[in-house]
């Protein structure tokens, strides 16, 4: 189990915290997703063999934000 922490632009409320977290866990391979509103960033634990941070950050970025 690999982890990653991806830093997030464009988050505002809650309910960014929700869209970003829901796509994250919708991958494959995504075992635990936590996104911080206050660090702006997601933390993600994810199978190697099935999700990478490329893979991460085109979710995050297809929801609307901006990943770094």
């Amino acid at each position: 189990m690999d982890t990653t922490v991806v830093k997030i632009k464009g988050m505002t409320c809650m309910g960014c915290v929700s869209s970003v977290k829901r796509v994250l866990t919708g991958l494959d391979g995504v075992k635990a997703v936590d996104v911080s509103l206050d660090k702006a960033q997601a933390t993600v634990q994810y199978d190697a063999a099935q999700a990478n941070p490329a893979q991460l950050k085109a979710a995050i970025e297809d929801a609307g934000f901006e990943a770094v």
